[in-house]
């Protein structure tokens, strides 16, 4: 499989995985949601249970989001499906810094392992084949500072964090910043807290402006993304510069792809705006 078709088959396949967590959190879906779609793409026509392996990390964290909204445990294949995931290509130790340093895509999807590993010993402490993750070196930050590496239990990184404030080495601004926080909107769920999360609460107004951009240019899959960070931080409490709910109701409509609904249906759960 050439790389332009290899990309292709997992972000159709993250598409797909997408809607049966959606569907799952909705109601409408099977009993699980990564180890259903390993198994359908093992006996479907022209499936391939390794793209569908990708898929789960390439969803990252939204594969256990019904179970982290409405309180329910993973069925055991649940878990066994996400750890076989994990064990086919094992997260990058260490992980590798962040950017300019290191490259981009990498970094980020080690954010986004974190989060899946992270998040899989909350749901399934018991079960769980995995108990404790290494964060990234460095959160997204505004400022971009120096990346540092950080365990577990990590504060908030040293530093302003502030959309508004750029200041460091290299003047990023805030577009590629909120793009970035786009990129990591599966870390927005309750329960999930590290630096990502501290840099979001530092830079509400650049993630406000590039929801605001990104709808604008109606490119909705970014505007629900970053969206639904602002509305994890409206749940959380932290001030928004303007009430998410409108928002969010547009890009319910307008959002287009799989993920993207997923997206908007989990910050619809946030904002309370449908049972939990």
């Amino acid at each position: 499989m050439t790389t332009e078709r290899a990309r292709t088959a997992h972000s159709e396949s993250a598409d797909q995985l997408a809607r049966r967590a959606l569907d799952t959190l909705r109601g409408a879906g099977g009993a699980t949601v990564a180890a259903g779609h390993v198994e359908a793409a093992g006996t479907e026509s022209g499936g391939d249970p390794a793209v569908a392996l990708g898929a789960v990390r390439i969803v990252g964290a939204d594969v256990l989001a019904p179970y982290v909204l409405t309180g329910q445990s993973p069925w055991a294949g649940e878990t066994s499906a996400i750890g076989l995931a994990l064990s086919a290509l094992p997260p990058a130790e260490p992980p590798p810094p962040a950017p300019p340093e290191g490259p981009e895509a990498a970094w980020t999807m080690a954010w986004v392992d974190w989060g899946l590993v992270t998040v899989l010993a909350r749901v399934d402490p018991a079960g769980s084949p995995v108990r404790a993750a290494v964060l990234p070196q460095g959160p997204p930050r505004c400022d971009d500072d120096a990346p540092r590496r950080m365990p577990l239990t990590a504060s908030e990184p040293e530093g302003a964090a502030a959309g508004d404030d750029l200041r460091g080495g290299i003047w990023e601004g805030w577009v590629p910043w909120s793009i970035r926080m786009g990129k990591l909107a599966s870390l927005a769920l309750p329960g999930l807290d590290g630096p990502v999360h501290a840099a979001a609460r530092s830079g509400v107004l650049a993630l406000a402006r590039g929801a605001t951009r990104a709808t604008l240019r109606r490119d909705f899959p970014t505007a629900a993304r970053i969206t639904r960070w602002l509305a994890w931080l409206h749940a959380e409490g932290v001030p928004v510069p303007f009430d998410p709910v409108p928002l969010t109701e547009h890009t319910t409509l307008l959002g287009g792809s799989d993920r993207a609904a997923l997206d908007t249906a989990i910050a619809r759960r946030l904002l309370g705006l449908e049972p939990v």
